[in-house]
């Protein structure tokens, strides 16, 4: 019998390793800092107007639970073989080489695509405090600098994020405390509001329990970055020890951030009201009289935005140093420069986003539409291949002769565990058919999913076969 080392290396080879400087409190940040971001911060008055308070706490808890499922299965991938391409490699060794081609440029045109969002909202927060500085000038500023802190050493990124996403939570718990004492008297001048927001205008359930069901799709994505903590695991010290503590933080901050974020905005902005706010907690904090809280919220956000385009740099670069140690991306992806670092794959990613900036200025409605929404459908796709790649690796584990008792991490309830995750993201894929706002989704998503698949299909699988007998 093989022994437990053997069998996962030869279930998935190991790659040349980067270098592993991550530390836990890096890891668990730049997995907050993926998931809570401008969505929260401005998005989510809007949840709670369609859905109502009730609702929009139900779509939340929704949410975290699928990404529970999601970490779970995950956690028993990323602590048995800690490599940097995390779940593009296990879809390329647990289901096939085509499903991990597909899934590594999925998810970095969908990063890509959103780093020139995130560039372009931080562009417009400076623009408006410096109004004679255009916003593709700061733009271009952020771009070089998050591009100096990727490839300067992981430390540096990880760093970095650590005190981004520090500045996301700070003022997340600032919110939630402040609020809760708008809500209960201590603060402001309007004395005690109480849950009386729950009980206006049609109670709970505004617009019925339907609004509802809608709501949970757009919150699933609320959720999506969490999965970062994969890709950061093969740069992490002792991911053996850090990834399963690390997930379980990650889940339990992240609904604790979430769920009372939401009860006090709901609790303390009427429903009928929150859709048309362009930034609830800034309205919130504005009610107690903190002075400029408009400002202090659009630093939140400027962050918030620098944050998620950091992590998103960092995920892209290390997929494409991955793919191309598979022969699945150009080779010279592959390369690292003296600090460890996969310099090309940051600046190919880079040139991605700021072509995704051009055709946000000259072909919104037609490019630049077509590509942001398709990467809304990628989120839960990728979420599916990992609770699939999950339950494969542990039928092909267990037929290699290993022991599950000796995993250092198990996903408990197996299968039921990667099959709600599996199961409750379909859901979620299939019902964006039933929201008209939400179709174009699907019709935009699925044809660039299929064009990818076909591209591997047709051009690498041939060359693939073609060059054993060649050798």
């Amino acid at each position: 019998m093989y022994k437990q080392e053997d069998i996962l290396k030869e279930l998935c080879p190991a790659k040349p390793e980067l270098k592993r400087e991550m530390k836990s409190r890096h890891l668990m940040m730049i997995s907050i800092g993926g998931t809570i971001g401008t969505g929260l911060f401005l998005g989510s008055g809007q949840t709670i107007s369609q859905a109502g308070p009730a609702g929009a706490i139900i779509g939340y808890l929704f949410g975290g639970f699928v990404m529970y499922m999601v970490l779970l299965c995950l956690a028993e991938l990323s602590v048995a073989m800690p490599v940097s391409g995390s779940f593009q490699s296990y879809a390329s060794q647990f289901i096939s080489p085509g499903v991990g081609f597909t899934t590594g440029w999925l998810y970095w045109i969908n990063w890509a695509v959103c780093i020139a969002a995130d560039f372009t909202a931080a562009g417009i927060i400076m623009h408006n405090w410096f109004p004679q500085v255009d916003t593709w000038v700061w733009s271009g500023i952020f771009a070089l600098g998050l591009a100096l802190l990727n490839v300067i050493s992981v430390k540096a990124y990880g760093e970095a994020e650590f005190w981004f996403a520090g500045i996301k939570v700070a003022a997340i718990v600032t919110f939630i405390v402040a609020g809760a004492g708008l809500m209960f008297g201590f603060t402001g001048h309007e004395g005690a509001i109480g849950l009386s927001n729950f009980n206006t205008g049609g109670g709970i359930f505004p617009n019925g329990f339907s609004a509802v069901f809608l709501t949970m799709i757009a919150v699933s994505y609320s959720f999506q970055g969490a999965e970062l903590v994969g890709i950061a695991a093969g740069e992490c010290k002792e991911p053996g020890k850090n990834v399963p503590r690390v997930i379980r933080g990650i889940t339990y901050r992240i609904m604790i951030f979430y769920i009372l974020a939401m009860i006090i905005l709901a609790g303390t902005i009427p429903w009928q009201e929150a859709g048309v706010l362009e930034s609830p907690f800034a309205h919130v904090f504005g009610r107690i009289g903190i002075p400029i809280a408009q400002d202090i919220m659009s630093f939140v956000v400027l962050t918030s935005a620098l944050s998620a385009g950091n992590s998103a740099l960092y995920a892209c670069s290390r997929l494409l140093w991955s793919m191309a140690q598979e022969g699945l991306a150009p080779r010279f992806l592959g390369q690292l420069n003296r600090n460890g670092v996969p310099f090309y794959g940051v600046i190919a990613t880079l040139i991605l986003a700021c072509l995704s900036l051009l055709t946000s200025e000259y072909a919104a409605d037609t490019v630049y539409l077509w590509l942001m929404a398709s990467t809304g459908l990628t989120g839960c796709l990728i979420w599916v291949i990992i609770g699939w790649c999950q339950m494969n690796f542990r039928k092909k584990f267990l037929a290699a002769g290993g022991s599950v008792k000796e995993l250092v991490f198990r996903t408990p309830c197996y299968p039921l565990v990667p099959m709600l995750a599996i199961g409750l993201n379909m859901v979620v894929i299939i019902s964006l058919y039933f929201d008209e706002s939400q179709r174009i989704v699907l019709y935009t998503g699925f044809p660039l999913l299929a064009a990818i698949y076909l591209f591997h299909e047709i051009f690498l699988k041939k060359r693939a076969a073609v060059a054993p007998a060649a050798e």
